[in-house]
């Protein structure tokens, strides 16, 4: 799909604007209104970030996710966050066995 990237970027503009407007008179928790701006919203990035791609070779720093992709990506990032930490624990258990050692060593000589 060939689109050019100023006409990509106007309905983007316009989907955000459309999006504020429905986010503003929201009517409840899964307001139609809402739920259809953002996925007009979306579509819309999705075209605008293809179209630069295309003409320039360049993306936006913004990635969307589907609510399934982005559980597993919040899974993932904690199971990461935790492997992470224990990692460091371990370093520092590591370290202070070899502080221990060393001030033992200290003592004989």
């Amino acid at each position: 799909m060939t689109t050019d990237p100023r006409a990509a970027l106007d309905r983007l503009l316009a989907a955000l604007e459309a999006h504020l407007q429905a986010a503003s008179r929201r009517q409840g928790e899964a307001d139609p209104a809402v739920v259809s701006a953002y996925q007009t919203l979306a579509d819309a990035f999705e075209t605008y970030d293809e179209a630069l791609y295309t003409a320039y070779d360049e993306v936006t720093p913004f990635v969307l996710y589907d609510d399934a992709e982005d559980a597993d990506d919040l899974e993932d990032d904690d199971a990461d966050d935790e492997d992470d930490l224990d990692e460091d624990a371990e370093d520092e258990d590591d370290l202070e066995e070899i502080e221990e050692i060393d001030l033992e060593d200290a003592d004989v000589l």
